[in-house]
Formats: C-alpha cells, sequence, structure tokens
C-alpha cells in the first residue's frame, strides 16, 4: 500500500495545486479570454514532454552501457544505434515545443 501511494501521490499532489490555477483560468475564459488555459497548455505540453524524452533518453543510455558492458566488441555498433536513438527522441521534444510557439501565438 505505501509503495502504491509513493508512486500515485507525485503525480496527483501537482494536479491537485494546479486545478485551482485551471479553475480561475475557466472562469477567465469563460468571461471571454482564453488565455489563461492556452498558456497552462503551452506549459504542459513543454513540461511532459521535456519529463518524457528526459526518462527515454535515461532508459537508451543505460541500455546502451549495458549492451556494451556484456558485450564491448559491438560498442561502435551500439552507440549509432543509441545516438539514433536519441535524435529521434529529442525529435519529438522538438516538436512540442513548436507546439508550445504556436499555443502562445494565439495569447
Amino acid at each position: 500500500m505505501t509503495s502504491w501511494l509513493m508512486k500515485v501521490l507525485p503525480v496527483m499532489l501537482p494536479l491537485l495545486l494546479l486545478s485551482t490555477t485551471a479553475a480561475a483560468a475557466g472562469e477567465e475564459a469563460a468571461a471571454g479570454g482564453a488565455g489563461g488555459m492556452i498558456a497552462l497548455g503551452a506549459g504542459l505540453a513543454i513540461g511532459l514532454a521535456g519529463l518524457g524524452g528526459g526518462l527515454g533518453q535515461g532508459n537508451a543510455t543505460a541500455s546502451a552501457l549495458q549492451g556494451v558492458a556484456r558485450n564491448p566488441q559491438t560498442a561502435g555498433t551500439i552507440q549509432t544505434q543509441m545516438i539514433i536513438g536519441l535524435a529521434f527522441i529529442e525529435s519529438l521534444v522538438i516538436y512540442s515545443l513548436v507546439i508550445a510557439f504556436m499555443l502562445q501565438g494565439k495569447i
């Protein structure tokens, strides 16, 4: 039970804290200005993309290092494939940055 709570609490606490901000922005949007919700969406887009990209790059690098440690002769091949994979992960983060800029342009 404790391990489940420790996994869920870091996710739920920021959501609960942001709910009041979202409610205030929702009232502003009902009054005619949607700038707060767009800014919130842009912030969430880049924040979640950075979090996901960091976790993905960390997992990819750890797996590549484990592969090299088990079979040092394949270090060049593994390094090349890892760099290509990291470039793909980074491109997804850059796409979210572009989306965040596009959302900011709508304010």
